[in-house]
């Protein structure tokens, strides 16, 4: 089968909930996917910053090699032999006290937002079924029910609703309105230290530190969405330690498993997490042996190799490349680590051509709300990898600017 075979099959009888580049990848090694056609790419949006690894890490595959032929599945019905040493390694490394084991960065979320208004009623004394969460404009944290219901984006929302109360939403970067959107019923604050999805939005410098300030001072608890700033991604272990900012929860998923398959979680202190009871929470798989296995390679190979320092080292070389090109269509190159985003003027035209001109040229990336393209490659990438990304970014933004010169040409005179 060719490239057009599977496109049309994904068209006839998979739900349209994508628009994807029209490439069908069959392998991936490190930094590098290659098509059914056998040609290659370099793989530059890291599946949202799930394979921080790369495609494949050999220790990552291997543990899930060993613990496949053990053991599986047991549901937390049993114990494992695994989850426990997930459980101790995780909040040893991230300096917490507790782990919520689950898949899917929103269930990560959603087990978030639940264990804020369990503590909002348990310990702040709020009145039932009255506790209020704030986020943020332009925020992204899934697309379930209840995170689409404090999504300021329409296309999330429109046929879904009714939808979940208790929410309301202030603009990304501004601590005043945080302040002024506190009331005695507020619970939590739900925040992505850099929001990715709307764009590789960075807030302004010291704003999570004040963040913490204003939540602390008013006994609010702070929740950070490091699903895809963290483990590395930024540049340090969490987005959230350029700042030297402990949230109460973080939430973290995608690279957690490299990319092997979804696991997820939310860690806190005891005085949030610990007020979970059995059968207030939970899921069949979170927290399965084979996962769990998993897991702690992916977290042994961004502690080893060192990835949130090579995140910063090459990102900063990645974002100084893209702005020496000095291109009258980039407007911004922006982000932390080797989460970054290149937003285009105005008179660029759509971020999806650059994206397609790019994929022709073997870099994979993606546009995002029309005007930016996010470049987030695996961890693991060297300069001169950095260097073939950049000359492609190069000659695309040279061949859609030619075509709209060409369009501008041909456009008739009012």
């Amino acid at each position: 089968m060719h490239t057009e075979d599977y496109i049309r099959l994904e068209d006839m009888y998979g739900t349209n909930t994508y628009h994807p580049i029209d490439v069908v990848i069959e392998r991936g090694e490190g930094v590098w996917v290659w098509d059914v056609e056998g040609k290659r790419y370099l793989d530059c949006l890291s599946a949202y910053s799930a394979l921080n690894q790369g495609h494949r890490h050999p220790r990552i595959l291997q543990a899930l090699y060993r613990q496949a032929e053990r053991l599986t599945l047991t549901s937390r019905a049993f114990r494992n032999d695994q989850f426990p040493l997930l459980a101790k390694e995780l909040c040893e490394l991230t300096g917490y006290d507790m782990m919520l084991p689950m898949n899917s960065g929103a269930e990560a979320v959603e087990a978030a937002v639940k264990a804020a208004r369990l503590w909002g009623y348990r310990v702040k004394g709020i009145p039932d079924g009255q506790a209020e969460i704030i986020t943020c404009d332009s925020n992204f944290h899934g697309r379930t029910i209840t995170v689409i219901s404090f999504s300021t984006e329409t296309l999330y929302r429109d046929g879904f609703g009714p939808f979940t109360p208790g929410f309301r939403s202030i603009p990304f970067g501004d601590t005043g309105a945080l302040e002024a959107a506190i009331t005695p019923n507020t619970a939590a604050f739900l925040v992505e230290p850099i929001q990715g999805e709307a764009g590789v939005n960075v807030p302004p410098d010291g704003y999570l530190r004040a963040v913490r300030d204003i939540c602390s001072h008013n006994q609010v608890l702070l929740i950070a969405d490091e699903i895809q700033t963290g483990l590395g991604r930024c540049g340090q272990l969490f987005a959230s330690d350029w700042e030297g900012v402990t949230p109460d929860l973080v939430t973290i998923g995608k690279a957690l498993s490299g990319g092997m398959m979804p696991v997820s979680a939310t860690v806190g202190a005891a005085e949030t997490l610990g007020l979970f009871q059995p059968g207030m929470h939970g899921s069949t798989f979170g927290g399965n042996p084979l996962a769990s296995a998993v897991a702690r390679a992916a977290l042994n190979v961004i502690v080893e190799e060192e990835l949130p320092r090579r995140s910063r080292e090459q990102g900063a070389y990645f974002r100084k490349e893209l702005r020496d090109l000095n291109s009258p269509l980039i407007a911004e190159v922006r982000g932390k680590g080797l989460l970054i985003g290149v937003e285009f003027t105005s008179d660029a035209g759509n971020a999806r051509a650059y994206a397609e001109a790019l994929k022709e040229r073997g870099v994979l990336a993606k546009d995002t709300h029309g005007t930016v393209i996010r470049f987030a490659p695996p961890l693991v990438i060297e300069q001169d990898e950095i260097d073939f990304v950049v000359d492609q970014f190069a000659a695309a933004l040279n061949s859609v600017q030619s075509r709209l010169e060409v369009a501008n040409v041909l456009q008739p005179a009012d």
